[in-house]
């Protein structure tokens, strides 16, 4: 992920999103949630892309709502409207939304099970 501010980034992703900081060094970062891999570079200016308000990121887990609910004291202080969900979608994924520092929606996700 390319973002203007790694610092920023790490914090969102590290203090918000219970993502471990596996590995890092100034302007890079590897981190971890669930055995998935994100890796932040910061780019120079004018070249981390541009916000565009869709989902960019998408995080596929076991149980959205044990993330919500281990997530849901930090979520809870993000800006209003910034936290969609855990909501079922018609296309059988259940979808913790969350609006990232840089624009883009973020999605933890799980198939819904069938009953």
């Amino acid at each position: 992920m390319h973002v203007a501010d790694a610092d920023a980034a790490v914090a969102f992703f590290t203090d918000i999103l219970g993502f471990a900081a596996l590995f890092r060094m100034p302007g890079y970062a590897y981190l971890e949630r669930e055995g998935a891999g994100l890796r932040i570079l910061e780019s120079e200016e004018g070249m981390a892309p541009k916000p565009h308000g869709g989902f960019a990121y998408y995080i596929d887990v076991l149980d959205v709502d044990l993330v919500h609910a281990e997530l849901w004291p930090k979520l809870e202080t993000l800006p209003a409207g910034h936290v969609i969900g855990p909501i079922d979608q018609t296309y059988g994924q259940r979808e913790l939304m969350i609006r990232a520092p840089d624009g883009n929606t973020f999605v933890f996700g799980a198939a819904i099970k069938s009953k």
